[in-house]
């Protein structure tokens, strides 16, 4: 009969093996299917893909320590800018142990983040160049926000304390200006922030012509946890979305890819709401400076038509004279032109005029027995019948 194990002492065969063959640490390239921490323990399932297919094949789970975590955890998320999470690709330093009744795990000693910094830089690489090639990227700089840009959509989570920050900041503008906010809620942190962002941008799209702006800003969460603005679908959503998109998601990192393709971006929310009043107030500075200018114009049309009255007023009295003057010399050079075509100073000299029915007879020929003619002389009228 074949000797016989307890499990137990098989296990701890096991255990001595992998003692004896593995005994340091090394350094493993992985994706983390899963991450979760549990009782200040961080557990880890990793997971090798093949390059062409997608497929996984190598599977392992891992852990980190309370007391390795509390020290990992911090310098990773500080130089990444992002918590570990589903997805990542890392460089862990691990050593191998294997528990009677636990069974193999990698024990995670380090991580070093500027390798998972590297992957992500390649992954925004990609979606920016991915972004450019089809046409989209600059796409919201090509719009312009209203002049009177006061209907604003905001997607936040709805009792964020940026969201607050956002109302108060532009309630309390010093100018009076009065906005009209409508909140499409959103969730703003963790796996969930693309599909929510985009589902709020769907329905802000079915009302577009209610808004002049619209706004995303994240205030309150944890600063580390950025990942969800960094996918090329969310992307693609606000660079073509219709209406300008402002974003104020409260970091201090390079920009995230949301930060690249939306219209404006700044830091906070409260910076955002700053921005649509100065928008407003250079707005009212052109209004004024325009109605300066037409009050101006107006003014000065006005002292002109004065002037010309003025002027008006002392040339008058001279143009009236001089017109009068030669009115009367006009008269005088028609009264001598009239004297000289006077029938009364032919007939003083001599000259007789005969009318027949009061017209001048001019031809003999036209006239016929029986015509009482008329004849004018200086002294009086002779009146004869044409026999």
């Amino acid at each position: 009969m074949n000797k016989s194990y307890a499990l137990s002492q098989l296990n701890k065969m096991v255990r001595d093996a992998i003692d004896m063959q593995l005994p340091d640490e090394y350094w493993v390239e992985a994706e983390l299917s899963e991450c979760r921490e549990h009782n200040g323990h961080c557990y880890l399932e990793l997971i090798e893909k093949d390059e062409h297919t997608n497929t996984p094949v190598a599977r392992a789970s891992a852990k980190c320590w309370r007391q390795t975590w509390l020290m990992v955890k911090p310098y990773f998320e500080r130089t990444t800018g992002e918590p570990l999470r589903t997805g990542m690709k890392v460089l862990l330093k691990v050593y191998a142990q294997f528990h009677e009744a636990f069974g193999f795990s990698w024990i995670v000693t380090d991580i070093d983040p500027n390798y998972t910094l590297g992957d992500m830089a390649r992954k925004r690489l990609e979606i920016i160049r991915q972004l450019k090639e089809e046409g989209v990227f600059d796409l919201q700089r090509e719009l312009h926000i209203p002049l009177f840009a006061k209907r604003i959509a905001v997607i936040s989570a709805e009792h964020a304390a940026g969201y607050g920050d956002f109302c108060r900041q532009l309630e309390d503008n010093e100018y009076g200006f009065r906005f009209e906010v409508t909140l499409f809620p959103a969730i703003m942190q963790g796996e969930q922030v693309e599909q929510s962002i985009i589902a709020a941008l769907e329905r802000i799209y079915a009302l577009n012509t209610s808004f002049d702006v619209v706004v995303i800003i994240r205030g309150g969460g944890a600063t580390a946890d950025l990942s969800g603005f960094d996918t090329l679908a969310l992307a693609e959503n606000v660079a073509q979305f219709p209406l300008p998109v402002i974003t104020g998601i409260g970091h201090e990192r390079d920009e995230s890819i949301l930060d690249m393709v939306a219209h404006t971006r700044v830091k906070t929310p409260t910076a955002a709401a700053a921005l649509l009043i100065d928008h407003l107030r250079q707005v009212l500075e052109r209004i004024n400076s325009a109605q300066q200018r037409i009050s101006t114009a107006i003014f000065q049309r006005i002292a002109n038509q004065k002037m010309r009255l003025t002027n008006l007023q002392t040339l008058l009295p001279a143009l009236v004279q001089r017109n009068l003057a030669e009115a009367r010399h006009r008269i005088e050079m028609l009264e001598v032109l009239l004297k000289s075509h006077d029938p009364q100073r032919l007939l003083s000299r001599g000259y007789s005029i005969t009318l027949l029915n009061g017209r001048a007879v001019r031809d003999p020929q036209q006239l016929k027995a029986g015509d009482v003619l008329e004849t004018r002389v200086e002294k009086g009228t002779i009146k004869s019948t044409v026999l």
